[in-house]
C-alpha cells in the first residue's frame, strides 16, 4: 500500500538543563530526559523533581514535547516508588513515559492512566504482532528495536495501521548488545547496565592470553565477515531520511543523554536542517565536527559492516564559546557580541558560528575584550564572559568553534 508523507518528529537527548536548551535553540521538536531514578543513563546529570517541572514549564513555553525515561527493569521494591513518581508526572504534564517492563506498564495504567506511554527500544519490539500487542495494552508510540531493516519497518507500518506511532534510532551510539540489553558490565564491575549503571566495557581495549604464556597479549581482530567484538560503529542516517519517512516512522531519535551541550547543538542542528528540505552533503560534514567513532547505517539496509581500522573517537572542532549577547556596534559596520568561554582562542583566529536556520559561517575574531573592556590577545579564563566583533548578527545560545590544530 502506498504512504502518505508522514512529518517527522525530531527527538533530542538531554542530560541537563544545557543540553535541553541547545536541543530547542537548534530546532528539536521534543526532548527525552531522565529524572533521579527508574532510568538507564544514570551517569547523565539528570533533572531533579524541581528541575524537571521546571524543564517541562520551558518545553511547552516552546509548544515542544518532553518524555521522561523510566526504561529500566523493574524489582519487586521499584513498583510502589515507580506508582508514587508516575502519578507525579502526570501531574505536572510530562507529554509521555518510556517504559520497557510490562510491570512498569501495567502500575502505571492503574495509577496514572492519562499518562501516555512509549516502549523502549529494551522491549526488541522486531514484528507487527509484538507492536500490536502493546497497543492493545495501552501504549501509543513502540520504539523499535535498532536491528530492524526498512523494509521490515514498513511492514510493520502497513499491519499496524496509522494509530500506533512508530520511533527508531537515527543517530548516535550503538550497543554491542541486542537492543541495548547488557550484561557485560554487570559481570565486570557489578554495575548493571539494563537498571541505568552501565560503565560501557564494550569500548575497552581487549587482548588474548593464552593459558600457558601469561604476559603475552594477543590482539583480537575483525575480519570482513565480523566478529561484532566488543565496540559498534556510530549510527548515522543524515543522508537517509527520505527513506526513514518512506518506510513511516513517527519520530527519530538521537541518542547521547550522557553527551554535552556542543554534541547536541551539532547534531540536532544538522538533522533539523535536513529534515526541512536542506541537501544532505551539505551537512555531512557537520558530523565529524563532533566526538563520534566511524559512521554506518546500522541495520536499516542490512546486516551491517562493523569492521574498521581504529576505535578510537575522532573529531575534527571543539566549541569555544556560548553567545550570551548581541548588540549593533555603534559605526554599523559589525556586532559587538558577548560569550561565555568555553576552551581558549585568540585574536585573529577563524571561529565557525552554528546557529538554527543558517548555513555555518566563518569570522576572524577581532577586538577581543575582557569582562571590564580591556584589550587581551586571548581568551584563556574558562568560563569566563568575553566580548568581540563579528560581521554577522548572532543570538543567545548560538555556539562559536574552532577547528583542532
Amino acid at each position: 500500500m502506498s504512504k502518505p508523507e508522514r512529518p517527522i518528529e525530531l527527538l533530542a537527548p538531554a542530560g541537563g538543563f544545557e543540553q535541553l536548551e541547545y536541543a530547542l535553540h537548534f530546532g528539536a521538536d521534543a526532548v527525552y530526559v531522565g529524572g533521579e531514578r527508574f532510568g538507564l543513563r544514570q551517569r547523565a546529570d539528570n533533572f531533579s523533581p524541581e528541575e524537571l517541572a521546571s524543564a517541562i514549564e520551558m518545553v511547552h513555553e516552546q509548544s515542544r514535547r518532553i518524555y521522561v525515561t523510566l526504561n529500566a527493569l523493574m524489582h519487586t521494591d521499584d513498583l510502589e516508588p515507580l506508582s508514587e513518581y508516575a502519578i507525579w508526572l502526570e501531574e505536572i504534564g510530562v507529554d509521555a513515559v518510556i517504559i520497557s517492563d510490562l510491570g512498569a506498564l501495567r502500575a502505571i495504567r492503574q495509577v496514572a492512566p492519562l499518562l501516555k506511554i512509549h516502549v523502549s527500544t529494551q522491549a526488541s519490539v522486531t514484528n507487527a504482532q509484538a507492536a500490536l500487542q502493546w497497543q492493545e495494552l495501552g501504549a501509543s508510540r513502540v520504539v523499535l528495536a535498532r536491528e530492524l531493516s526498512l523494509n521490515e519497518i514498513a511492514h510493520i507500518r502497513d499491519k499496524v495501521g496509522g494509530d500506533l506511532e512508530l520511533e527508531v534510532f537515527g543517530h548516535g551510539a550503538m550497543c554491542v548488545a541486542y537492543s541495548g540489553r547488557c550484561l557485560i558490565s554487570n559481570y565486570l564491575n557489578d554495575r548493571d547496565a539494563n537498571r541505568g549503571h552501565c560503565t560501557q566495557p564494550c569500548r575497552w581495549n581487549y587482548a588474548l592470553v593464552e593459558q600457558m604464556r601469561p604476559g603475552k597479549y594477543l590482539p583480537i581482530e575483525e575480519d570482513a565477515r565480523g566478529t561484532y567484538l566488543m565496540s559498534s560503529q556510530d549510527l548515522m542516517m543524515l543522508a537517509h531520511l527520505d527513506a526513514l519517512r518512506e518506510a513511516g516512522i513517527d519520530s527519530l531519535k538521537i541518542e547521547g543523554r550522557v553527551k554535552g551541550a556542543y554534541y547536541v547543538a551539532t547534531v540536532v542542528n544538522a538533522y533539523r536542517q535536513v529534515l526541512d528540505g536542506a541537501d544532505p552533503e551539505v551537512f555531512l560534514s557537520e558530523m565529524e565536527r563532533v566526538s563520534h567513532r566511524p559512521y554506518h547505517t546500522g541495520f536499516f539496509f542490512g546486516a551491517p559492516d562493523q569492521t574498521y581500522d581504529q576505535a578510537e573517537y575522532t573529531q575534527t572542532h571543539d566549541l569555544v564559546a556560548r553567545v550570551l549577547n548581541c548588540e549593533k556596534e555603534a559605526d554599523d559596520a559589525a556586532w559587538r557580541v558577548t560569550v561565555q568561554q568555553r576552551n581558549q582562542f585568540r585574536e585573529g583566529e577563524q571561529l565557525e558560528i552554528l546557529t538554527p536556520a543558517q548555513p555555518v559561517r566563518c569570522f576572524s575574531v577581532e577586538d577581543l575584550r575582557d569582562a571590564w573592556g580591556g584589550l587581551v590577545d586571548c581568551a584563556s579564563r574558562a568560563t569566563d564572559t568575553y566580548s568581540l566583533r563579528c560581521p554577522y548578527p548572532l543570538e543567545p545560545l548560538d555556539l562559536l568553534r574552532r577547528e583542532r590544530d
